[in-house]
């Protein structure tokens, strides 16, 4: 079972994905490394920084990739067809979890699962009301087309305010020693070379939608 600490932010980043960037540059990052069976052989290499502050929680994917592809721009689409980073979290033990499915590109899908998966995958989508409230800075342009088969590293930085949380679980703790539950993901689906990998290994059948996989993510003091 993997583990991970989010440092507290000294100061706001700036919504510039600058991975060495002063903001950035003591922030521990984890990997996303665990490629499901089913992926072809490219695996790139995917790697992510988080901070939270009182007013969220700033996320930072890199991603040494290839083979790179992005044509849905419509919110809430088929994000995970194209070249794609993702953050699963549970900010509040046994009260559901998010997923947020952003493309190379910035078009976001938010989803809010208010139970496992395993049990019924019921999600409610969120409206642009509420995807207003996330910040993205990406680095491709919106669309990628056709592939860029050679190496090509890109870069996704957003905040998520504990307003878009707090929508449908309630109150988020912002106090240290807090544990959040989460996983990440990159996948391509769509692309000549498709693949799915996990920071915290999901066993057997492919599916990213198994919260009983979720690892500890810690709120640093």
């Amino acid at each position: 079972m993997q583990h991970h600490t989010i440092p507290r932010a000294t100061s706001t980043p700036p919504l510039d994905g600058d991975w060495n960037g002063s903001s950035w540059s003591d922030t521990p990052s984890l990997e996303i490394a665990h490629f499901h069976d089913n992926s072809s052989d490219h695996h790139p290499v995917t790697r992510v920084k988080l901070l939270y502050d009182d007013a969220g929680v700033h996320v930072l994917f890199r991603v040494e990739d290839r083979y790179v592809r992005c044509i849905d721009t419509n919110r809430n689409g088929h994000m995970c067809a194209d070249s794609c980073a993702e953050f699963f979290v549970e900010p509040v033990a046994g009260h559901g979890y998010f997923n947020f499915e952003i493309t190379c590109g910035g078009t976001a899908l938010v989803h809010f699962n208010a139970q496992s998966a395993s049990i019924r995958y019921d999600p409610v989508e969120l409206d642009n009301t509420r995807l207003d409230l996330l910040k993205i800075y990406h680095s491709m342009p919106r669309i990628v087309d056709p592939e860029i088969t050679d190496p090509a590293t890109w870069l996704l930085q957003y905040f998520i305010p504990y307003e878009l949380f707090e929508c449908y679980v309630g109150p988020v703790s912002r106090q240290a020693g807090t544990i959040w539950r989460g996983n990440f993901y990159k996948c391509a689906d769509g692309t000549s070379h498709p693949h799915w990998a996990m920071w915290n290994r999901i066993p057997g059948k492919l599916g990213f939608h198994k919260p009983e996989f979720f690892a500890p993510l810690q709120l640093e003091d």
